[in-house]
């Protein structure tokens, strides 16, 4: 072989190296691991939606360079085999939905990295060290706003001016929603309303809390976020209807399934702009340098249909600012 053949050769295998990188790395199967609070069937579908739509957006095609582990966290004493059982699957990232499941993947894990929708204050529970700066194996977004509590009052003072005592199904075992009870709580003195504090940590607790609320007769019900809650949305909403009770609900998924109100953040919205997180952290990032996000689309929904059913007439100060109405 001539100098010259040599050196056309040496430049060919060197300009072909960036290609046979770029092959390497699209080949590769990234995983990505969804810890879900709560049953498969319990998970709305527009969420796995949302979130598929939003990988798509940055080129992870599910089944060609993205495997999606998909596990759910069906009883609360469950939660630590269930991660165990994602972990040993060795994920590039674990997306964790709520406060709770959160938590327990931090304990589980500091080196994988996690994307939250979490409560409304991680840095009080202890997930991040700041939104700016979380630091750690933990970021993503904020699953609420904490004035959403007080915001469900003031709908059903407009809806009800003669309300006098709500009802408040909460969990006090989500540190996140202590963050809403507090200042749903605050908000009731300054709107002189009586607000009667009941509890339902698991679904077992929920026919207890029901019972509850129907021995207190409450003008109206709030109902905070929580996984518990909108896992059981079905079962909640046939509750407030048999009571003909009107109520105020965390997420849009309760009026879908018969819930007369809700003031919400939207949650596909918060899944498909996790997938940004998931793509910049299979890019190279590292979670604790990116910078946790408040939630920034809201929206007011109402469902007709329900409210004629418990003969209520829905003010139209209230049907202007409605984002959806179901009729």
């Amino acid at each position: 072989m001539t100098i010259r053949a040599a050196l056309i050769l040496v430049l060919a295998v060197f300009l072909a190296m960036p290609l046979i990188v770029k092959g390497q790395e699209t080949g590769k199967v990234r995983v990505v691991g969804i810890l879900w609070p709560g049953p498969a069937a319990a998970v709305p579908s527009d969420l796995r939606d949302a979130l598929r739509k939003g990988l798509r957006e940055w080129g992870w095609i599910e089944g060609n360079n993205l495997k999606i582990e998909q596990r759910y966290v069906e009883r609360e004493d469950g939660v630590t085999d269930v991660i165990a059982e994602i972990l040993r699957l060795e994920p590039d990232v674990i997306l964790a939905p709520g406060t709770p499941v959160t938590l327990a993947t931090k304990r589980a894990t500091t080196s994988i990295p996690v994307v939250m929708i979490a409560g409304a204050d991680p840095v009080a529970t202890g997930l991040v060290g700041s939104l700016a700066r979380p630091g750690g194996n933990v970021t993503g977004l904020v699953g609420f706003a904490a004035d959403l509590g007080p915001k469900s009052l003031e709908l059903i003072r407009e809806l009800l001016p003669k309300a006098s005592r709500v009802a408040a199904l909460w969990n006090s075992a989500n540190p996140g929603a202590a963050v809403w009870w507090n200042e749903t709580r605050a908000a009731a003195a300054m709107l002189n309303l009586a607000l009667h504090s009941v509890e339902a940590r698991t679904q077992t607790d929920l026919d207890a809390a029901f019972q509850t609320i129907a021995r207190l007769r409450p003008d109206a019900l709030t109902v905070g976020p929580d996984p518990v809650a909108i896992g059981n949305r079905t079962r909640i909403v046939e509750f407030a209807s048999s009571q003909r009770l009107p109520a105020v609900y965390a997420y849009r998924e309760f009026v879908i399934s018969g819930g007369l109100m809700a003031y919400t953040n939207s949650l596909p919205d918060l899944f498909r702009r996790a997938a940004d997180y998931i793509n910049r952290i299979l890019k190279g990032a590292k979670p604790g340098d990116l910078a946790v996000e408040q939630p920034t689309k809201f929206e007011l929904v109402i469902n007709l249909k329900t409210a004629k059913a418990m003969t209520l007439t829905i003010p139209q100060s209230l049907l202007l600012r409605a984002d959806d109405v179901i009729q």
